[in-house]
């Protein structure tokens, strides 16, 4: 888990799963909407959670770039695959 860190210690992106990357924004958001975080440590958090909101967004795109769709054929057999399309 995650701890509350100084954006200048967290730990770096690559090194950080989906669901952590996420946990951590999630605390910046927090702390952010609080309102009593001094403005320097404001800035400092925000890019931090630009960097995390980036990160966990190319992760999704990543995963569903992986995800197949089963298709099937007339009769309801399976006949291949196909990208996923999020239409």
């Amino acid at each position: 888990m995650i701890e509350q860190q100084n954006p200048s210690t967290a730990p770096a992106l690559d090194s950080l799963s989906f669901e952590d990357a996420l946990r951590e924004l999630e605390m910046i958001v927090q702390k952010l909407e609080r309102g009593d975080v001094p403005l320097d440590d404001s800035i400092a958090l925000y890019t931090r959670g630009e960097q995390l909101r980036a990160q966990c967004q190319k992760r999704l795109a990543d995963a569903e770039a992986r995800i197949e769709k089963l298709t099937v054929d007339a009769s309801g057999a399976p006949s291949g695959v196909q990208p996923f399309r999020a239409d």
